[in-house]
């Protein structure tokens, strides 16, 4: 084991990322104070990178760092001392049933719940979505709030504002610091998984700015969705998120080409797809779909099954693919199922017939400015010869496109067109 700087610095960064959920979680549970138990789990890292340099990088590190920020925070609070202790934000109830019985280790024994309890008091429902995400990279993930704000393309000082309103929400509602009741779970997992797949896909394909895909919070949603995997292993809805997002993040690396051009999946190289994660995925869908009725997440992964699953562009099963989200969109209808729907119509009757099923959906209110509506329908156009109006729809969704590459991949489309 080397302990120079460079292997102590990057140990303490896969330290980070691996372990600062699990030592904040349980650092939560001495102050229950959450700016509190931030500060001492940061320096606790701190601590890390001189000690390990000097003694050698420990052989858990988890164990290392969580010792070390629980003695911090109880130095903490034995200098405020108990006269002088703020009403804390977090309550601890006494103990209430929850999944503990579902959460075990590969090997059957039970394994800690304080990371489920701050993702659940993150995802509480008295909070809304933003800020849930936000409370999400900031405690669970251990995002700093600069790189939370450019996460969502808003000025870190409106994003530390958003964070601190969550915490004083928190605060007032005594939101308790616990895995919530089996009567409550079902409802709570479900706002947590729909967080980390909001996580996920504004990483995979970034909705502004120069870069396609933004691989941190991909990177950081794909563990989230494993942690929740290993704390609810019998969860079927767990299971159907970590299988949609392995099986999507498949194809990471062969989205773009060369100069970071945009690759649609008919386009890309299919032999460099991650065939292991290909492998996790379709056996977690496998074991989802057996949930009736299946969870959204369970029919997303299956249809990106499809896709990964067919050896070349020309083989894909459209037909299969239609009639997944054709289910999925009875179990929850959103007009963007719907649209992705119709896309795969046009692979699988034709563009006329995806065309009409385009058309069909202008007047919904919720994709009025979403590009990819005429992205579809310029796309259609074009397969059917009908270039003027492909033009013309082409043009609008460069209006309502922000991210650069998707930008320069429309433009190029328009061009192909050549002058009217």
């Amino acid at each position: 084991m080397s302990d120079d700087a460079a292997d102590v610095e990057a140990a303490v960064a896969d330290a980070h990322r691996r372990e600062w959920a699990l030592v904040l979680a349980a650092t939560v549970r001495v102050t229950r104070d959450l700016d509190t138990a931030e500060d001492c789990t940061q320096e606790a890292f701190a601590a890390a990178l001189a000690d390990w340099r000097v003694r050698g990088v420990p052989d858990r590190p988890g164990a290392w760092l969580t010792t070390t920020a629980r003695r911090r925070a109880l130095n903490v609070l034995r200098s405020r001392g108990v006269e002088h202790r703020h009403l804390p934000l977090l309550v601890e109830d006494a103990a209430v049933p929850g999944p503990e019985e579902l959460a075990t280790d590969v090997d059957g024994a039970p394994i800690p719940d304080d990371r489920l309890r701050l993702v659940a008091t993150c995802c509480h429902p008295a909070l809304d979505r933003p800020a849930q995400v936000a409370l999400t990279l900031r405690l669970v993930c251990g995002l700093s709030t600069a790189q939370v704000a450019r996460a969502f393309l808003v000025a870190e000082a409106t994003m530390a504002a958003r964070i601190t309103r969550a915490k004083k929400k928190i605060a007032l509602a005594r939101i308790p610091y616990r895995v919530p009741p089996a009567a409550e779970l079902p409802e709570r997992v479900d706002a947590v998984l729909a967080v980390v797949h909001l996580l996920f896909t504004t990483g995979h394909t970034v909705p502004a700015g120069e870069e396609l895909v933004r691989r941190d919070l991909v990177e950081r949603s794909v563990d989230l969705a494993r942690m929740l995997r290993r704390l609810l292993p019998r969860d079927p809805a767990v299971a159907g998120l970590l299988a949609l997002v392995v099986l999507t993040d498949a194809r990471r690396e062969t989205r773009t080409g060369p100069g970071g051009r945009l690759l649609l999946l008919e386009q890309q190289d299919r032999a460099r797809w991650d065939r292991a994660a290909i492998a996790e995925g379709t056996t977690l869908v496998r074991e989802a779909l057996r949930a009736r009725p299946p969870s959204r997440y369970a029919l997303q992964a299956a249809i990106a099954a499809v896709h990964a699953e067919a050896p070349t562009w020309e083989d894909t099963d459209w037909t299969e693919i239609v009639a997944l989200y054709g289910v999925l969109t009875q179990l929850w209808p959103s007009p963007v199922v719907a649209l992705n729907r119709a896309v795969a119509v046009g692979f699988a009757a034709g563009p006329a017939a995806g065309l009409a099923e385009l058309d069909a959906l202008a007047g919904e209110p919720q994709l009025a400015g979403y590009g990819y509506l005429p992205a579809a329908r310029a796309d259609m156009l074009r397969r059917l010869g009908r270039d003027d109006e492909a033009r013309l729809a082409y043009g609008e969704a460069l209006l309502l496109t922000e991210n650069t590459v998707e930008r320069d991949f429309l433009a190029g489309r328009l061009r192909d067109l050549g002058a009217p």
